[in-house]
């Protein structure tokens, strides 16, 4: 995934889809709107992301599960069985992104999917298909056409937490 914080203007119509979409309860989210301002007055700053799980590709979450619950899913996807699930929250506390709640309902780790029973359908992750701006988009970075390696190649990016070592999936563009 990669998102655009320069056309991301806080709305957030993605939190409100993945929650319609997932059924998240209410209290919950699995993705979220962070504002950061850098720099020092006059010289400001501010940016505007939508957060949710990075889909590691060395998640620590998947490493520390002891029932192996948490699992890497076709495409890279970090996804929870809740046939598996214990809601001991190992996955919760090895994330460095924090991401990740005990759904009340299913007693599981809950997070964000990608919405991986819409992407098996063809279609765009809930957050992605609702959003006014255009500020996210979807695709395999490992396919030279795909708009999210035209995306990467085009401009400067970032993740969250490159130090935790843990290779993010989801890219900011700055």
């Amino acid at each position: 995934m990669v998102i655009d914080t320069r056309k991301c203007v806080g709305c957030m119509d993605c939190v409100l889809a993945c929650k319609a979409e997932n059924k998240v309860p209410e209290g919950y989210c699995r993705d979220w709107i962070v504002t950061e301002t850098t720099g020092r007055f006059p010289d400001l700053r501010l940016e505007i992301r939508s957060e949710r799980c990075n889909h590691c590709d060395r998640p620590p979450c998947v490493m520390n599960c002891p029932t192996g619950a948490i699992h890497v899913d076709v495409g890279g996807i970090v996804l929870v069985d809740n046939e598996r699930c214990t809601g001991c929250k190992n996955c919760m506390v090895a994330c460095p992104y924090a991401v990740g709640f005990i759904n009340p309902t299913t007693n599981c780790s809950d997070k964000c999917t990608f919405c991986a029973h819409r992407i098996r359908k063809g279609l765009k992750p809930a957050c992605v298909s609702v959003c006014p701006t255009k500020c996210m988009a979807f695709g395999d970075k490992d396919d030279p056409d795909s708009e999210v390696s035209r995306l990467l190649a085009g401009r400067p990016w970032k993740v969250l937490k490159p130090e935790a070592g843990t290779s993010p999936t989801v890219y900011y563009l700055t």
